[in-house]
Order: C-alpha cells, then sequence, then structure tokens
C-alpha cells in the first residue's frame, strides 16, 4: 500500500517493505541499543513531561491553522481585488504541514478492522482511551455502520478520554463529516488513574496509539475489562518494540562520538510477545494479534524529528539527558543518511526512511457464548495417531 503525504513540498510515502538493513543492524550493534525493556524501575515515562509536550503540540497546530485561515483570507482578498488580467492567477495549495497523516492513518485502518466484526446490534457505547485530537472519532464517523445504524463498528456514542486537555478539546471548532452518525463526549483524565464509570458500563473499548505512552499498562488493562460488559471487545492499536531502530542507533552513535555516553530517546516500546500475556493476565479471551510494519520516507532526519515534535511524540523517558547539544542532533542526522538513505535503494528522490511496527489487538471479555476449548483429557485421538494416517494417506 502506497500513502502519498505532501509535506515541505516533498512526497511522504507510507508503505511496506523489507527489514533486511534493520536486521543487519541489530547484527552489527550490541543488542542493549535497540532494547525495548524498560529498566527494574515501572516507571518509565515522564507523563507530566509528555502531557505537556502534547499539550505545546496542540497549541501549536491550533496557531498554524490561524495563520493558515489567514493566508487564504488575504489570498481571496488580493484575487479579488487585483485588476483583470489575461492569464488567470492559479491557486496556490496551504503551505502548513499538518502533521496527523500518521494518526490519522493508523485511525483508519483500526477501525475499519472494527468494521469487519459482525455482531448484531454492533457497538452502541463505546470508550476511547488517549483519544488525542479526535482522530478515531472522524474515521468512526466517515460511513455508516453495517447495519446502517451509528458509524463504523455500530457505535452511536463514543467517550473520548485522554490526559492532555489541550489536544482533547484542539479541534472542538471543526466540523466533523457525519457527526450525526456517532455523538462524542470529551472528558479530561490520565489513562493510568481508575476509570470514572461502574462495572460493565461499555460495549467496546477503543485505543489508537495511546499504549505507548502508559507506564502501567496491566493496571490499564484491568481497568478496561472492568468496565467493558460481558462478550464486550478491546481493539487496539499501539506501537510496538521495532518501531524507529534507525533513529535509535543514529542517536547511541552520534552521543558515544559527541559525548562519550548514552542516553534514552527513543522508546521504550512493548514487544509483540508481551501484548498477549498482558491481554490473558487481565483476563481477556480470544486474544487476536497482528502487526504492520510502516515505513515513511522524509527529506532527512532532522525533519523525521522535527515531525516527531511537532506530533507531540518527543523524548519523555524517565532517564533521558537534560541537555543534548545541537552537534548531537547534526551527527546523528549525518549518520542516518549514510546508513539509511533511500538513495542506496535507487531512489532517486533521495531523503531518509523511518520504521514503525504497529501493533493490532483484539479480544474479548468472557461470555458462556465463546468457544472454549475442551476439557483436559477429553479427546479421542492421539496426535500421533492423526500425524500417521496423515502420513499414510
Amino acid at each position: 500500500m502506497t500513502r502519498q503525504l505532501t509535506s515541505h513540498s516533498r512526497a511522504y510515502r507510507m508503505r511496506h517493505c523489507s527489514n533486511n538493513h534493520i536486521n543487519n543492524l541489530r547484527k552489527t550493534f550490541s543488542p542493549h541499543f535497540f532494547s525495548t525493556s524498560s529498566s527494574s524501575t515501572n516507571i518509565a515515562f515522564d507523563r507530566d513531561m509528555k502531557r505537556r509536550q502534547r499539550n505545546g503540540a496542540a497549541r501549536s497546530h491550533r496557531l498554524a491553522a490561524v495563520i493558515d485561515d489567514g493566508n487564504e483570507t488575504q489570498q481571496s482578498h488580493d484575487l479579488s481585488s487585483s485588476s483583470s488580467s489575461s492569464s488567470s492567477p492559479s491557486s496556490s495549495s496551504s503551505s502548513i504541514v499538518d502533521y496527523d497523516y500518521f494518526y490519522d492513518e493508523i485511525a483508519a485502518r483500526l477501525v475499519d478492522r472494527l468494521d469487519d466484526i459482525r455482531r448484531e446490534g454492533g457497538f452502541p457505547l463505546a470508550l476511547e482511551i488517549g483519544a488525542g485530537a479526535g482522530h478515531v472519532y472522524r474515521a468512526i464517523c466517515a460511513e455508516d455502520g453495517l447495519e446502517g445504524v451509528g458509524g463504523m463498528g455500530g457505535i452511536r456514542k463514543l467517550v473520548q478520554l485522554d490526559s492532555s486537555e489541550e489536544m482533547l478539546y484542539r479541534d472542538k471548532d471543526r466540523k466533523v463529516k457525519g457527526a450525526e452518525r456517532c455523538g462524542a463526549f470529551q472528558m479530561v483524565l490520565d489513562e493510568e488513574e481508575t476509570l470514572p464509570f461502574p462495572d460493565g458500563t461499555f460495549d467496546i473499548v477503543v485505543s489508537s496509539l495511546a499504549f505507548h505512552r502508559v507506564n502501567d499498562l496491566p493496571n490499564v488493562m484491568r481497568e478496561i475489562k472492568r468496565v467493558l460488559k460481558q462478550d464486550g471487545c478491546i481493539i487496539f492499536a499501539m506501537v510496538g518494540g521495532s518501531t524507529l531502530p534507525e533513529l535509535r542507533s543514529s542517536l547511541v552513535l552520534a552521543e558515544m562520538e559527541r559525548d562519550g555516553g548514552v542516553s534514552p530517546h527513543v522508546g521504550p516500546f512493548v514487544d509483540l510477545p508481551d501484548v498477549g500475556v498482558l491481554l490473558t493476565n487481565a483476563g481477556f479471551t480470544l486474544p487476536t494479534i497482528d502487526i504492520d510494519t510502516v515505513h515513511i520516507s522524509y527529506p532527512d532526519a532532522m525533519v523525521l524529528m522535527e515531525h516527531l515534535q511537532r506530533m507531540g511524540e518527543g523524548n519523555a523517558c524517565v532517564g533521558r539527558r537534560k541537555r543534548v547539544g545541537r552537534d548531537t542532533f547534526v551527527a546523528a542526522a549525518a549518520i542516518y543518511e549514510h546508513m539509511f538513505g533511500l538513495d542506496e535503494a535507487g531512489d532517486d528522490e533521495g531523503g531518509v526512511t523511518a520504521s514503525v511496527q504497529v501493533i493490532y489487538g483484539i479480544a474479548w471479555t468472557p461470555h458462556d457464548s465463546q468457544p472454549k476449548p475442551n476439557e483436559r483429557g477429553s479427546a479421542d485421538h492421539k496426535i500421533g495417531d492423526m500425524v500417521k494416517h496423515s502420513k499414510n494417506s
């Protein structure tokens, strides 16, 4: 799948491709450079720092929108007041960068998976953990549900929860296409706190690209199970452990050269095998997990880091350095270009590539109607006999 994402007059392509160069790099360097497990402490992220980062990103987005609206108004005024000419002026597109491209893409993919679930009546009442600026809500409202009621997945009401107030209300004045299909209610609350809802309240809980910011994921999963009805569903997309290894390794090498030490810059993220453990330990049944590795191209590593900052995805690791010199970032960008430049792959446009691993999960709260394994020892045939029969046939 190829998705054209334009920014800074360059094409940002989202596509699936091989991870051979990443695997080769893993073999070259010590494994601790790519470790995605947290330290001995249970606190991996500075939640207050992350909240400030996301609030800042929301303010920057609103300011850019105001400037963009002002530019469009001025252009319209200039065109209407200008004298007639033999050639009509060409309309210019907005120069403001939309940093929501990745959130919108993953939200659309997640909701598309939700719409594949056949359930009578759909999921009337839904809760979203880490709603952000409403990317999932817009995807739900984009089309009718399978039975023609509510938005995608049959959702009629969505409660949006997020710890960043400015991010949650960032687009409060924006009209959502299809909003009549699904109502929305916003609530500011830390995702790690106890959810203020009675047991068995919601039909489904959704989360898109929010769990990677949480320190206590096991408790969050337990709370989600508590507020779900019987046979309720949790569906989520989260950033996986093999995310941004190019940026991680480039910053490690640059820091070792310039500062003589290493500090965390990327992650840590949850690995794929741990997701199933989180779900089963929380009491969910029938877990289904798969991964999707997305590759995005940028003009250079500095633009990549700028986009991460504008998305509110800056470094919030507890063990981060208070200050990193400019020369370290310049060196990291040069290393990134050398090791992961697209020119070596025959790309005429040049630039660098960034890899993001997205883990999708679906699980259910227990119910008598769900399929269950037979009791231990109730089998009528031995596996060995079946293997011999298949070989003889």
